[in-house]
């Protein structure tokens, strides 16, 4: 992944996985950053995260498509531009059952496609972490990273055949490991770990390196004493 400039694009779309990315409207999103971002920002910010998420993932070798669930029109525009398929969040009953909604979309299509959810909130996502951690991923019927709280969960997979069954939420890092499905517990895979929900994450993502939407968007608007 480049840092400063744009992501290389993974021109090979034979990958095995597809991603559903689910993204709320961009005025709801990410309420805990408003004290570190401010309410002009923090929709901004939101959406780069998802631009950076959907780009790494794309540019990943593991991949071969993305399909982000959601109902707003200038992420689901921005994101297309990218490259990614978005969907409309029709069951719009939360996070879980939008994942559900993009895990049908994407095997309406391809009926054997192994699937991962991915969190849109990823802004230092390497492709190259993402494609170890996919590897692993194949290996089992489903498998999951858990976040760098070690409480939640920013990645759960579904190899071919397997359902989805997504417990995201809170704890959700115990639910995964209740239902059955394998955690990751690879070194080397930070940008998949780091989500961003509070000025604090947001900075941890920023020393790792994000990718150049969130960087643009936290350096211009945010002031150099809180960077």
């Amino acid at each position: 992944m480049c840092i400063e400039g744009e992501i290389a694009t993974n021109t090979d779309r034979t990958g095995l996985w597809s991603l559903v990315v689910p993204l709320k409207p961009l005025s709801q999103g990410k309420s805990r950053l408003t004290r570190a971002a401010g309410v002009l920002l923090r929709p901004r910010l939101a959406l780069a995260f998802a631009q950076d998420t959907v780009a790494a993932a794309l540019a990943c070798r593991a991949v071969r498509d993305v399909v982000v669930v959601t109902d707003d029109p200038v992420a689901a525009a921005a994101l297309g531009a990218l490259g990614a398929r978005t969907v409309r969040d029709e069951p719009a009953a939360g996070l879980n059952a939008a994942l559900v909604h993009g895990e049908r979309a994407v095997r309406d299509r391809r009926p054997a496609a192994a699937v991962a959810a991915l969190n849109a909130d990823l802004p230092a996502l390497r492709p190259a972490e993402l494609a170890k951690v996919l590897d692993f991923a194949a290996e089992f019927p489903r498998a999951f990273v858990t976040d760098a709280t070690g409480i939640g969960t920013t990645f759960l997979s579904a190899s071919s055949g397997v359902e989805l069954r997504p417990a995201f939420g809170g704890p959700s890092r115990a639910r995964h490991l209740s239902s059955g499905a394998v955690e990751i517990t690879s070194a080397g895979i930070d940008s998949v770990r780091q989500d961003v929900d509070t000025g604090d994450d947001l900075r941890a993502a920023v020393r790792l390196g994000v990718g150049p939407h969130t960087a643009a968007r936290w350096a211009a608007g945010v002031p150099a004493r809180d960077r």
